[in-house]
């Protein structure tokens, strides 16, 4: 995982996305234990509050679950949920203003859809 925590989004959400894009990515699979609160807090010098937030926010997502005594463990089915959630922010962050944006220059769809592709050639 990387390192780095900037100061564009809150702490405890920054750790929630680690651990989605680990999943993505492979690096955690379904079934692995995840970090523990105490081990997010120590790796990035954070309270372990902070990082028991962006844990339990998961495990409300149910992304991740608790086995009691053992440890955080990721769920079954946790990439299809991620990658869902992932692609609806993606929707609802970078294609509606896009298409808003497209409007108000009067751009139509297929105008659109040409500058889409213009960067695969």
């Amino acid at each position: 995982m990387d390192r780095e925590l900037n100061d564009d989004k809150p702490i405890f959400q920054q750790i929630a996305e680690k651990i989605e894009t680990s999943i993505l990515e492979g690096s955690i699979n379904e079934g692995d234990r995840v970090p523990s609160t105490n081990e997010f807090a120590k790796y990035y010098q954070i309270n372990p509050a902070t990082a028991g937030k962006g844990i339990n926010q998961l495990v409300e997502q149910e992304i991740i679950y608790k086995k009691r005594g053992i440890g955080m463990f990721v769920s079954d089915g946790a990439k299809k949920i991620i990658l869902s959630k992932r692609k609806h922010d993606f929707y609802e962050n970078y294609v509606i203003p896009m298409r808003q944006e497209a409007e108000k220059l009067g751009m139509s769809t297929e105008e659109l859809i040409n500058l889409i592709n213009k960067g695969e050639a």
